[in-house]
């Protein structure tokens, strides 16, 4: 193992716990503040993908495609919230799981239907193509980088908002008080609405930034949804905090876990059985890691009185 090849997979795992993050936050927020499970979340995210990878061949320009297209993932919250999770929203667990699987069905196959089941093409911006070089040997590519920036930019945001805003004063409250802050005036479904709404614009983010990496098809939702959940639990549900330094440590242990696991065990245990563990070993890091956190924190790691 070279230390270009070490620090590499390094910010590979920073990269997707940032990716992880902006899929979570808005999934902890819904979850924290409505007690809302929303398995359509990965939906939201696929969504974005394919949002601002039509927009942006439309339009010509990334950024226009962009901007649009977290337009469309807020709007498209916006009407999911009005016409499908606001009635779910005061019933019980079960039902909003069946609810929301429901809701992927639909979107998924719609998606199916208009662009068809083939990956749809989201090339690198041009002006982000290439790399630069960090390490003698090491040449990482600059949209990774700028999916670290964008990530770090999110959560800075986000802490701003949560802990120095009247409307974070005002989610804060109503995660845990909800019936105190409707006594007070504040119409707590249109809360619902906007922390709903601006979920699903930080899960289109999220798919927009990760489109150029990975294959843009209807079901790239799913396969992100379940390691959020493990990022929500861990990091404590309704705490952004804890979203964000789960994220990371999760994408580090499942990055680092697949490219170095496998070679570790040959050192433990022989090459033969290294190459029929390590794989399935690497794949169960973070739900491993999950259960040792649940067992010393079963709240998670930031996880307060709402959770």
């Amino acid at each position: 193992m070279t230390t270009a090849l070490f620090v590499s997979q390094l910010l590979n795992g920073l990269q997707l716990g940032v990716i992880l993050f902006l899929v979570a936050a808005g999934l902890t927020l819904v979850f924290g503040v409505m007690d809302f499970i929303n398995l359509a979340h990965g939906v939201q995210y696929m969504l974005g993908a394919y949002l601002v990878a039509v927009l942006t061949a439309w339009t010509g320009s990334f950024a226009a495609g962009l901007l649009l297209g977290l337009v469309g993932a807020l709007v498209l919250g916006f009407v999911l919230e009005v016409l499908v999770f606001r009635h779910l929203t005061r019933r019980d667990h079960l039902e909003q799981v069946l609810g929301t699987f429901g809701v992927i069905l639909i979107v998924t196959e719609l998606v199916r239907i208009l662009f068809g089941s083939a990956p749809l093409a989201f090339p690198t911006p041009a002006v982000f193509a290439g790399s630069v070089t960090l390490l003698p040997g090491l040449n990482y590519p600059v949209w990774r980088l700028v999916i670290l920036v964008v990530g770090l930019a999110v959560a800075v945001l986000l802490w701003y908002l949560v802990n120095r805003t009247r409307l974070g004063m005002l989610v804060r409250a109503g995660s845990t008080h909800p019936e105190t802050v409707s006594a007070l005036g504040v119409d707590i479904d249109r809360l619902f609405l906007v922390v709903f709404a601006f979920g699903a614009m930080l899960a289109g983010l999220a798919g927009a930034m990760a489109g150029p990496l990975v294959s843009v098809e209807p079901t790239m939702g799913d396969r992100i949804l379940i390691v959020a959940f493990v990022v929500v639990v861990i990091g404590g549900i309704g705490s952004i905090k804890g979203a964000f330094v789960s994220a990371l440590v999760v994408g580090l242990v499942d990055t680092l876990g697949r490219a170095f696991a496998p070679d570790l065990l040959k050192v433990l245990v022989g090459k033969s059985a290294a190459a029929a563990a390590g794989p399935a070993l690497s794949s169960m890091l973070i739900y491993l890691l999950m259960a040792v956190v649940l067992s010393v924190r079963p709240s998670g790691l930031f996880g307060g009185r709402s959770a």
